[in-house]
């Protein structure tokens, strides 16, 4: 396989991002960016998430059997760059950032436009991201879209030309 090839063409599927945030009650709490989301199912609501394997995001996500996504607006360009590093919580705050706990218990952002919370039905188990299962129990809007609420999330391609996930 041309490897120039694959990791371009695997770089033009488009990418939304979110924060991902968990917190399994026993004082561990995460928060952060992901980008392989998608929804898979109706009835019940399903989406999913690539979650990397050896980031604490992921441990307090399976201990807790829950998280949120929060979507990012577009006006949200420097909180994708925050919850790209380990989340520290001080102050009430996740790494800077306001938050309130959800029906989960989850961590819901004060800044994203909207956010659902989800119940782990499952996890596939392959490569350096496992795939969450998560069925929506909740969701959040903080107020009502003007236009396609899919034209206010921030995607990839609008953290610059440089910034990449995939391939």
């Amino acid at each position: 396989m041309n490897a120039d090839a694959k990791k371009a063409v695997l770089r033009m599927i488009p990418y939304g991002i979110y924060v991902l945030t968990a917190d399994d009650g026993k004082g561990n709490v995460a928060a952060a960016t992901v980008n392989w989301v998608t929804q898979t199912a109706f009835a019940p609501p399903l989406v999913v998430v690539g979650v990397k394997t050896d980031s604490g995001a992921y441990k307090v996500l399976k201990d807790a059997g829950t998280f949120a996504l929060n979507m990012l607006g577009k006006e949200h360009k420097g909180l994708a760059f925050t919850f790209f590093k380990p989340a520290a919580v001080a102050d009430g705050k996740i790494s800077g950032q306001a938050y309130r706990k959800g029906t989960t218990g989850a961590p819901l952002l004060d800044v994203a436009p909207g956010a659902v919370e989800c119940k782990v039905t499952s996890i596939v188990e392959q490569g350096d991201h496992h795939i969450v299962v998560g069925e929506v129990i909740e969701a959040h809007q903080a107020k009502p879209f003007t236009g396609r609420p899919d034209a206010a999330i921030l995607e990839m391609k609008e953290l610059g030309d440089n910034v990449f996930y995939g391939g």
